[in-house]
């Protein structure tokens, strides 16, 4: 006990303990994901989140000071977002021949998964910049923090919107296709095409590590949606959302 607690107090006093309790905490929550059969609401993305905002609560840690420790996770996003580029490359003659289809699918999912969020805000009378901050939801949170900040909105309020939005997409995918009857297979390939593109047209980053861990076929077309949606919001946003959100507005505001 001893130990521990002088463990404890050395962790504590350096930039270790953000890196310690990510760790932990991710390895956890892995854990009882896996125990619980890869549970939709047992993601270890949201239950690494919930552990680590307890215990910094517990504890009185500012975020900078869990941060500067955690920031050595966060180095190696980038190289895991390039990494999802290898499945696309194993099925590129597969993705080429498909790629009106899926062109035309990313512009409609991206479409309504803009369009109904800030209608839905529109109508119930929130600021502009609250709305320009909600059109990039679907899009990973750095892209989203940065389109927001150029159309005027709130980059900390879009990175919020967007994590949840990831968040809840990798919660109720898998039953939401249930009950859409839209159930897959290990021999029906196109079911997990259709599956992985829609939770990577509405979930980003969080929905394709979803999707990785249900099926390889759904991940790689979860990869290739998220890429789609930044490319298509990133070109179409800032020609779109500046005359869309008045017009919005004065059609559906209170």
């Amino acid at each position: 006990m001893a130990d521990f607690v002088q463990l404890w107090v050395y962790l504590a006093s350096t930039p270790l303990f953000g890196l310690t309790a990510t760790l932990l905490a991710y390895v956890a929550a892995q854990a009882l994901y896996e125990r619980s059969g890869q549970a939709p609401w047992a993601n270890p993305v949201l239950l690494s989140v919930l552990l680590i905002g307890g215990v910094l609560l517990a504890t009185g840690t500012p975020y900078p000071g869990y941060f500067s420790g955690a920031q050595f996770v966060h180095v190696l996003l980038g190289p895991a977002v390039v990494a999802l580029g290898w499945p696309l490359w194993l099925r590129r003659a597969e993705l080429r021949r498909r790629g009106p289809a899926l062109l035309l699918a990313a512009l409609g999912g991206g479409t309504v998964a803009a369009g109904s969020a800030v209608a839905m805000g529109a109508a119930l009378g929130l600021p502009a910049e609250i709305l320009a901050s909600l059109a990039p939801k679907s899009v990973t949170a750095p892209v989203a923090m940065g389109l927001a900040g150029s159309l005027g909105g709130i980059p900390a309020v879009a990175a919020l919107i967007a994590v949840v939005t990831g968040m809840v997409g990798a919660l109720l995918a898998t039953p939401l296709f249930q009950a859409m009857g839209l159930r897959a297979t290990p021999g029906q390939h196109g079911r997990w095409a259709v599956r992985g593109f829609a939770i990577g047209t509405a979930a980003h980053g969080l929905g394709t590590a979803r999707a990785l861990q249900v099926h390889p076929e759904a991940g790689a077309y979860a990869g290739v949606a998220l890429g789609m949606q930044v490319l298509l919001a990133a070109l179409l946003m800032p020609l779109l959302l500046p005359w869309g959100l008045p017009a919005l507005q004065r059609l559906l505001g209170p």
